[in-house]
Order: C-alpha cells, then sequence, then structure tokens
C-alpha cells in the first residue's frame, strides 16, 4: 500500500458509487476498489462499501449492483450506507442482510432491486463470513496451492433448490451465508456483471469460468497491481475496452496485522459502542476482547473447536 491509500478509522464507512481507484488499509486486511460508472457519469448503479467497527477487528465489505442509475441509485447508496453505520459493530451479518433485503422489499414497487455479495472479517480468527444475493460468484486464490477457484459454499453450489436471489425480489427473512478461513498470501476477488458479461469478437460472453480462465493467467507477484491487469486481459480478449456498464471491482487479502490500538482507546471501545446507534453483539469477542487481547485469543481457539 503507498501513501495515497485510505487508511480506514474505527466506526468508519467508506465508499459509495462514486469513481474509484484506491488501496483500502485496515487492521487485519488490505484491500483495493476499482470502480467506474457507465457513460463517465458521477455516480453508477454499482454501489461499494467497506466498514470498520470500534475496536477495528470487524470489517465488513460490499458489492451491490442497483437496478437503474442517476439519483435514484445514490439515495440506495446512501441508505446502504446507513444500514452500514447502524450493523458496523456485528461480527454475524444476518441482520444486516435481512435489513438489506427489507430496504429493497420497500423500494420494488419502484422497480428497484439489487444483487449483492456481503462478507464480513473477523481479524482475531482471519475468519471470513459471505452471502452472496444473486451476485457473480467471488473468486478466491489460495497462497499455498498458488490456485484460484469459486468461493462458493459447496452444499449450496450443488442444491437443485433456488439460490439467494437478488435484494428485493422476495421478501425473505433469511440469507444463507457460510463462512472460510483464510491465510496470510490468500486473495478474494469480487466484481459486478460487467466482467462476466463482456463480450469477445464472436458476441460470446466471457461468463464466469473465463474469468477464472484470465485470472489464474495473472501474476501475483504484486497484489496492489492485481485489478488493473485483470481489467486489461479483459479488454484484451474482447478488443475493446469495457465502457457498456458500471465496472466494479473489490479485492483484499488478510495481512496479518492485529488492531494497534492504544489501552486507553481499548477501554474506551466499548463505550463508544455504547455511544453509537450501532447495536453491537453482547458475546466476548466483541465487548471483551475491545478491551484485553487474550479474551480474542480464546474466542479464538474457541471458533477452532
Amino acid at each position: 500500500m503507498d501513501d495515497s491509500s485510505h487508511h480506514m478509522q474505527c466506526m468508519e464507512v467508506w465508499g459509495g458509487n462514486q469513481t474509484a481507484d484506491s488501496g483500502v488499509v485496515m487492521a487485519g486486511l488490505d484491500a483495493w476498489v476499482y470502480s467506474k460508472p457507465f457513460g463517465g457519469a458521477d455516480g453508477g448503479g454499482d454501489v461499494y462499501y467497506v466498514s470498520s467497527c470500534a475496536t477495528g477487528r470487524i470489517v465488513r465489505l460490499l458489492v451491490a449492483d442497483v437496478s437503474g442509475h442517476g439519483a435514484k441509485v445514490a439515495q440506495v447508496a446512501t441508505g446502504l450506507r446507513t444500514l452500514m453505520r447502524k450493523h458496523v459493530n456485528q461480527i454475524d451479518q444476518t441482520r444486516f442482510v435481512r435489513s438489506m433485503n427489507e430496504q429493497f422489499v420497500a423500494l420494488s414497487s419502484a422497480g428497484s432491486f439489487a444483487t449483492a455479495l456481503v462478507t464480513t472479517f473477523f481479524a482475531p480468527t482471519n475468519s471470513l463470513s459471505l452471502c452472496n444475493a444473486g451476485h457473480p460468484p467471488p473468486l478466491l486464490y489460495r497462497a499455498a496451492s498458488g490456485r484460484w477457484e469459486f468461493l462458493e459454499h459447496k452444499a449450496m453450489a450443488e442444491s437443485t433448490e433456488p439460490g439467494n436471489v437478488p435484494l428485493g425480489v422476495l421478501d425473505m427473512t433469511q440469507y444463507d451465508q457460510f463462512d472460510v478461513r483464510l491465510k496470510v498470501g490468500d486473495v478474494v476477488l469480487c466484481y459486478t456483471d460487467s466482467l462476466v458479461e463482456a463480450r469477445d469478437a464472436g458476441g460470446d460472453m466471457l461468463g464466469t469460468q473465463g474469468l477464472l480462465d484470465l485470472v489464474r493467467t495473472l501474476d501475483m507477484t504484486d497484489p496492489a497491481h492485481l485489478v488493473s491487469q485483470l481489467l486489461s486481459k479483459v479488454e484484451t480478449r474482447c478488443g475493446q475496452k469495457l465502457c457498456d456498464d458500471d465496472v466494479t471491482v473489490l479485492m483484499f487479502r488478510p495481512n496479518g496485522l492485529a488492531p494497534n490500538t492504544p489501552l486507553k482507546a481499548r477501554f474506551l471501545a466499548p463505550f463508544r459502542i455504547l455511544r453509537s446507534f450501532a447495536w453491537p453483539d453482547w458475546n466476548l469477542a466483541n465487548i471483551g476482547g475491545a478491551i484485553f487481547s487474550p479474551l480474542n485469543k480464546r474466542w479464538a481457539k474457541q471458533r477452532e473447536l
């Protein structure tokens, strides 16, 4: 990461639906965001957000493809920012996803819906929770094997039943989620459908498998250049720039760095949580772990049992 990267603060929500090409630095996680609205507009239908909790241990990342453009999407983006802030201190993202769907159900009469990928990273255990609401599947690079693969829940991928549908389509009370343990050096790549819907000279779409094949040719030496590499390869494959739709890529990797929070700030963290309107998870990891690092270690051991 260079000096131009955005360094996240506690209780911060960063992002929106505007043009972006930036690194994002957090305790436990490095991220890179590239977003370009269609036609050079001020804002597009792609929405991206990153949030950090009051103690810097919970990071939430969202990529959504909202139907429509312009002022309507800008209002939706503002609503999603509010929801991100409301749930910023919760390790469990279930209520956040449910609230997102309720918001889009309320907007469905105006034709608004969205595909979305919601992920929550808990730094003490390098655990990532994922919920995919009708969005293209993210890709995972395992440093140990040096190979890219789809990041999907095996049981859900093999199921013949309808999966998680886009937000706002059905008034569902629950979206399926799954957890995966990441290691330092692993990389997760999220994107919107403009990449998989890019067409070659013969009119054929790249598709998810075609995108995976391209990603497997990337030079993994410097993660900061992976997004630009990928976009260049997609444009070379299709013989033109990606300009027919909004384009957003969100990539992140664990960095193994624990939150560097002074003792005084750690003691004040639970009070910052209570003072905010972001209702916390009342559990050992989220409250006690904010004060004493040994409690974080105990939580990590519990997750491994």
